[in-house]
């Protein structure tokens, strides 16, 4: 039987060992919510996974363990500041607090980050905030590796860029954290360390072809990911991914046009409160609309129903609160080093 844990004594863990590696108390115990809340959601590549990465980038200085953000510009709703490598998670969070508040004056507030250290799974922040009936985009890019190719190109020029973005709808809220990348760097990682092929042609090698050999990423020169929509419909994957680079190196004023040599993050961050524009009601009578219509279309074969964008997360959500979270069995044998390091003792699963 595979072990489970409780998600409470996960947090604990992660946030000791942060503090073991010198992080603050609270940002410790905010990034460890956030990297057990994407393992809760089912996003096992962008949870504890990245705890190991994470104390690595702590013990060699390009983690911040202290401080807050420099604020670069102050308006009642746009806001940037230089996050200076502090733990993304921990911004992220005091970024959406200082967004949501915002918002409920001016309906609508945009904080963007540059020089935050990676802020893990998108989609672990999006409940907290329609759990307030506000609405939230959120996307990210990092300005140091490349791992994508532009459409029709063979080599490597940015990154997965994901887009986050969720809504209340009067029942569970849609929820949808999507790489623009036709997968993740985390995924290919993980495939090439088990000795998996990946599941289609998601990447060409350094000569342009298409493959599903992970291993293709690493040679020298390296391949790359293709775009979201692949071999023949890459260019809108693209075209978005384009999109997030302005969002977020654009607005932020600081990217790829810029010497980098640290793993960070340049965060976009926008929160909307539906009372300020047509009205809280009439927003929810909208999107609760559309959700069941979806929910009501009758399903094609090889599917039981219409799902939402995030149910299936959300279900799996409770469903590990209740009976435990299933690790991937990677994660604690990587993880042991650092415990026996920092003294932290492992999780025990439970009974």
């Amino acid at each position: 039987m595979t072990p489970r844990f409780d998600a409470p004594a996960l947090v604990r863990f992660a946030s000791a060992l942060l503090q073991g590696g010198g992080l603050e108390a609270e940002k410790a115990a905010a990034t460890a919510e956030i990297l057990v809340e994407g393992d809760l959601l089912g996003h096992t590549t962008h949870g504890l996974q990245l705890l190991g990465p994470y104390l690595a980038e702590l013990e060699n200085g390009d983690m911040a363990k202290s401080g807050t953000p420099d604020v670069l510009a102050d308006f009642p709703a746009a806001v940037t500041w230089d996050g200076r490598q502090l733990p993304g998670p921990w911004l992220v969070r005091q970024a959406i607090a200082l967004a949501s508040d915002r918002a409920k004056i001016n309906g609508m507030c945009t904080v963007v980050i540059r020089r935050s250290h990676h802020i893990a799974c998108l989609a672990a922040y999006l409940k907290d905030v329609t759990d307030r009936n506000l609405v939230v985009l959120l996307t990210c890019s990092d300005p140091r590796p490349a791992s994508v190719a532009p459409h029709g190109g063979r080599r490597p020029l940015y990154t997965p860029n994901p887009i986050a973005a969720a809504w209340p709808t009067g029942g569970d809220p849609v929820m949808l954290d999507v790489s623009l990348s036709i997968t993740s760097n985390g995924f290919v990682n993980r495939c090439r360390n088990e000795g998996r092929r990946l599941p289609g042609p998601w990447l060409i090698d350094h000569e342009g072809n298409p493959t599903d050999d992970p291993g293709a990423a690493f040679t020298q020169p390296p391949g790359a990911l293709l775009p979201i929509g692949g071999l023949d419909h890459g260019h809108k994957g693209y075209a978005l991914g384009l999109l997030v680079e302005m969002l977020t190196s654009g607005l932020t004023g600081r990217g790829r046009a810029d010497p980098q040599t640290k793993w960070s993050a340049n965060v976009f961050l926008q929160i909307f409160d539906p009372s300020l524009f047509g009205g809280r009601e009439d927003f929810l009578r909208q999107t609760g609309w559309l959700s069941t219509a979806c929910h009501e279309t009758p399903p094609r074969p090889g599917f039981d129903r219409v799902r939402l964008p995030g149910e299936n997360g959300l279900r799996r959500r409770e469903a590990q609160l209740k009976n435990g979270v299933e690790l991937h069995p990677a994660i604690l044998p990587a993880l042991k080093p650092w415990t026996e390091k920092l003294r932290v003792s492992p999780p025990l699963p439970r009974s």
